[in-house]
């Protein structure tokens, strides 16, 4: 059996290889998934400082990892080859006024889903180009969001704080947007509650 004595915040594993990020690190460390052993090499990050989360894109063989620093209120993404260690400052929050700080990740295909505890919505991005897909936008029952995946429907699954019925409750729920054609708008709809 494998422990990792340290805070871990992240893993994710590509091949046999299982990475896993610490809090107040900059470092990605790695371990065999078939001995359950350290492999000796680590992935230093020059200039991350919290990382909060990690995931793999195995079409890419990249990292993506969550990274934050409340010194500084900034959060950015990291994007680190698997093959060769390179890694480059992927995405930042510097410059955005709405809160959006970097928490979890999860990736679907080529989509990054980006999930911000305090702000209210997720953010979706394209691995390939870095653009911006979408802004989901959740109910404003909802005070806090642990957690996002985008499901094979294409609606993204929530694990959060406050539901219609209590600000304390926790709950997963599934966000679907509905289109009500007779006004021509969408808005999100969270369905499933599971307290």
């Amino acid at each position: 059996m494998l422990y990792v004595v340290d805070e871990v915040l992240g893993v994710t594993v590509l091949d046999n290889i299982m990475y896993v990020v610490c809090a107040w690190s900059s470092t990605i460390c790695l371990y065999n998934t078939d001995t359950c052993s350290p492999i000796d090499a680590v992935i230093d990050v020059e200039g991350m400082t919290d990382p909060q989360d990690i995931v793999v894109c195995r079409d890419d063989r990249q990292l993506y990892v969550a990274d934050r620093c409340f010194l500084t209120d900034w959060s950015c993404i990291w994007r680190v080859s698997c093959d060769d260690h390179s890694y480059v400052k992927w995405l930042s929050t510097k410059s955005t006024t709405d809160g959006f700080a970097v928490t979890e990740l999860s990736l679907t295909s080529r989509r990054l889903l980006v999930t911000s505890y305090w702000s209210g919505r997720l953010r979706q991005y394209s691995t390939t180009d870095r653009q911006l897909l979408r802004v989901v936008e959740l109910p404003q029952c909802v005070s806090g969001v642990r957690h996002g995946v985008e499901s094979t429907r294409g609606t993204f699954v929530v694990c959060h704080q406050g539901t219609s019925q209590d600000q304390l409750h926790r709950a997963v729920s599934e966000l679907l947007t509905v289109i009500i054609a007779s006004k021509y708008t969408t808005r999100n709809v969270l369905i499933g509650y599971h307290v």
